[in-house]
Order: structure tokens, then sequence, then C-alpha cells
């Protein structure tokens, strides 16, 4: 392994101002990203400034129904969180699909968003990876790309975004909340932190350097409205999404007043199916209905031969999660 310096943060601003200052610096919260990838010689940072101490690791909840999840939350903590299970149920449900027991009570909420793709060509050092070595090309879109995305990609890249917990973030309109160097506090929501590829697929998001994911803001939920995250994947345990559905569905006279459906596995970012959710609005839709609905989404897909059967499972799946959640309303 590279040597690097480690850094322990006591105060934000000199977090913030420190990793600003040095341009191989990273964050460290729980590491089980991080850690990674410094081993497999994807990363090789020179200063690494842990902040898992910083008074980040709250949970509040808010007497109108929204609540504040502080960015240093391990995730077995949000998972057992009563009063988000209460009022985001989808959320908990990510948490718990997300990964094993052990790496939960390590990981962080921020640290979760920021997670790197899965890509196997991003992994291996000894192939092509625009988003590992800009310009040196892209292995996956003539290899292996089965679990790779088919929305928002680039003739760059088309590595997926692997957080389960951003995808139930989506559904629920989450605002992130970010710490410049300079102190002032910056409001990100979260379909705007992850950028697409384009032409510069190593910048992944909108964040600059020394920003610093202080928490994630939750809106109070609809008033009656059901939520619940779906996943599938190849194998029960501590799997990633092929495809993941988080929905937030509200009823009213036996049709859908509101609608927020979000998909992971299919693109660089958590994806939030807008025209989908304005065609269901007003309606009492058959599964073909919902299905032609949630195509209306992918317009602009650019699915690859071997995941190309992920535009149907998508749909499918939102049919499904749809289906249950009316009939539970």
């Amino acid at each position: 392994m590279r040597p690097f310096r480690y850094a322990r943060a006591t105060d934000p601003g000199a977090a913030a101002t420190l990793v600003a200052g040095v341009p191989d610096a990273v964050y460290l919260g729980g590491g089980t990203n991080l850690v990674d990838l410094m081993k497999l010689g994807v990363l090789r940072p020179g200063l690494v400034v842990d902040v898992s101490g910083l008074p980040y690791d709250v949970v509040e909840h808010d007497p109108d129904g929204g609540a504040l999840i502080g960015g240093a939350v391990r995730n077995h903590r949000l998972a057992r969180d009563e009063g988000v299970g209460r009022r985001f149920p989808a959320l908990t449900e990510a948490v718990l699909a997300g990964a094993s027991g052990q790496i939960r009570t390590q990981a962080t909420v921020a640290g979760n968003l920021l997670q790197r793709t899965r890509c196997p060509y991003f992994q291996n050092t000894s192939t092509a990876c625009n988003k590992r070595a800009p310009g040196s090309g892209c292995s996956a879109i003539p290899g292996v790309h089965r679990d790779l995305a088919v929305l928002g990609t680039s003739d760059a890249c088309v590595a997926s975004h692997p957080s389960d917990l951003a995808v139930a973030l989506a559904a629920y309109d989450a605002v992130v909340e970010v710490r410049r160097p300079d102190g002032v506090q910056r409001l990100v929501p979260i379909h705007e932190l992850h950028r697409l590829p384009g032409a510069t697929p190593w910048i992944e998001t909108v964040l600059e350097p020394g920003d610093l994911i202080t928490g994630v803001r939750l809106p109070p939920p609809p008033a009656g409205a059901l939520a619940t995250y779906r996943k599938v994947r190849d194998r029960w345990a501590y799997a990633f999404a092929v495809v993941s559905v988080a929905a937030v569905l509200r009823i009213e006279a036996g049709r859908i007043a509101q609608a927020r459906v979000a998909l992971g596995g299919v693109a660089p970012r958590p994806w939030r199916l807008w025209p989908t959710e304005r065609a269901l609005v007003g309606t009492d839709p058959t599964d073909d209905e919902v299905r032609a609905a949630t195509r209306l989404a992918f317009a602009d897909a650019r699915p690859l031969p071997g995941n190309a059967f992920k535009l149907d499972l998508a749909a499918d799946l939102v049919a499904a999660v749809l289906r249950d959640l009316r009939a539970a309303a």
C-alpha cells in the first residue's frame, strides 16, 4: 500500500480547509468503500482526514414530520431508528437491503451517498477506465456490462451508482446539506448531487474540493402516503441491485393522487421517473398501464446487449411495487 498521512478531524472548518488545500486529500467516514479501493490501488490519497468524530452523528425528528439525518450517522443506527421506520419506511428497507450487518455498523450516511461504482473495470487497474484514468477508454462497453447502467450513460462511461440509500432518499425528495470550506452551508437536492458522466466521468458529483456532507434533510412525507423499497439482486445477502425501486404513493378515492418513483442499479445516480409520475397522477392504472408509463422515462435509454433486459425488468418491478402499495392503501 502506498504510504499516506492520516489526520483525525476535531473541527469541521479545519477539516474542510485541510482537504481543500491538498489535491490528493480525501475524507474518511466509515471507510467501507475507501479502504477497499486503496487496497486495490484504485485510489491513492496522500492525506486521509477522518471526519467520523465530528458532531454529525445525530438523527433529529421535526414536529412537522420531517427529519435531519447527520452525515456521520452509521447505517445500522439509521436502520434501527423508530421515527425513521415509522415515517420513512422505504429508507429503512433500503438500508437493510444495502449491505451485511457488519458493514452497516461501520458505514456512514455521507459515505453511502459518495461510494464509488462497483463496475469491475473501475476496480481493476489493469483495464481501461475513463472514471479511474481519464482518457484511457471504457472497457465495460465492449466487455461485461450486465450489471451496469442503461440510463444517463455516455460513450465514455456506462458505470452505475451502487447506493440503495440514495434511491430511497430520491423518492423522499431529500436535500443534502453540504458545508463548504468557507463555512457557508450549501443545499443540494439529492437528484442533483451526482453528475452524469458525459465526457468527464471522473467528475462524479457537484461537490467542490473540501465540501463536506454534514447531513440529509428529509421533508415531511405526504399525508397518508405509503412507501416501500424493493430490490432485485442475484443473491439474497449482500449483493448490489440489478434493478431497485423506491416508491412513495398517495391514493385518494381509488386513484393515484401523488407518486414518487426512483430506480437504482440502472444509472450513474438514483433515477427519478418524472415522466412516469406525471402520467400516473389521477389514474387507477392496470399493471400494463404502469409499465407503459414507466417506459416513458426510458426514451433516452442507451442499453447495451448485455443489460437491455433491465428496461423490461424495471417496468415489471415498478408495476409490482405500485400494485402492492395500492392494495395496501
